[in-house]
């Protein structure tokens, strides 16, 4: 006669052929990543588009939401962007241009292209947003050492045109 009960071993992995597992994959990946391209994720044109779209919008939205006029200083000869509002104190204004944010790398701001044809590419252009929802509209162009990149700012419009190559309202 057979017994009833057959001894079965329980089920599953060991601790130690968890460890040995983790530990094979820890080793692969150590190996592998220093020879996969990082670059898209620290590719200073794409992190500077990715500021300059989201700050747009953002301060559209905020100007209507807080009530605030705001403004978006471009500043040619330190090469960097920044914002300020209708509210703030020299002081708090000065603060603002000295977190400002510095383009990355071999970026650099080219000009700020308004509607009625002036273009300033040096000092200081500044760009509005209003709290009624709209902005002044503008273009904004930078070059990133191989190419030119523009966006486009409409007065009413949320999403920030963006293309690559130097694009004017003059056509």
């Amino acid at each position: 006669m057979s017994p009833i009960f057959k001894f079965r071993p329980p089920g599953g992995f060991t601790l130690i052929e968890l460890a040995v597992v983790i530990l094979l994959i820890g080793i692969t990946l150590l190996i592998a990543l220093p020879r996969l391209p990082i670059t898209p994720l620290t590719d200073p044109t794409k992190t500077t588009s990715r500021w300059i779209i989201l700050k747009i919008n953002s301060l559209k939205e905020r100007s209507v939401r807080e009530q605030k006029q705001y403004t978006l200083h471009v500043g040619f000869s330190a090469n960097h962007l920044w914002v300020t509002h209708e509210a703030m104190s020299e002081e708090e204004k000065q603060q603002a241009e000295e977190k400002a944010f510095k383009l990355p790398g071999d970026l650099k701001l080219v000009d700020v292209e308004y509607p009625d044809g002036e273009s300033l590419s040096a000092g200081r252009a500044d760009i509005m947003f209003y709290k009624k929802g709209y902005s002044d509209r503008a273009m904004l162009h930078i070059d990133d050492g191989r190419k030119n990149i523009s966006f486009q700012i409409e007065p009413f419009l949320s999403k920030v045109k963006y293309y690559e190559g130097y694009v004017s309202f003059k056509g």
